[in-house]
């Protein structure tokens, strides 16, 4: 199923402080604009987000409480490994229950391998 326009926001480059109120409004307009879903989920696509900061942490946690008081949640599509380290880090993506996605879906992924050990017959034990 495709994202509706109304329901996918950009976010690009270093946030700065002075962004965040007009991303707040921005997912609050996508929840409440047309086409809801049954899900209420503002999908924002950071996949050009350049700086992994607190600004940005900051940025995420504030788009969250403005999509929850808006009745949704967001999903955080394509972050940067450091920003997904980052929010582990500080305990957001726990505490806020933040739904990452990345590209493609798990189902086309292989899964991760193991680490596979043969033993000689004539090997010491350990």
């Amino acid at each position: 199923m495709a994202d509706s326009p109304e329901h996918l926001i950009r976010i690009a480059g270093p946030l700065r402080a002075a962004d965040i109120p007009r991303l707040c409004e921005q997912v609050a307009a996508a929840r409440h604009g047309p086409g809801d879903g049954a899900r209420g989920d503002v999908i924002c696509d950071v996949s050009a987000v350049t700086t992994a900061d607190l600004t940005t942490v900051d940025a995420i946690a504030r788009l969250h409480l403005a999509a929850r008081r808006a009745g949704g949640r967001i999903r955080l599509r394509n972050p940067a490994p450091a920003l997904l380290a980052l929010l582990g880090l500080v305990g957001l993506g726990e505490l806020l229950g933040l739904v990452v996605e990345m590209e493609g879906h798990p189902e086309q992924r292989e899964p991760p391998l193991g680490v596979q050990e043969a033993v000689e017959a004539g090997d010491a034990s350990l």
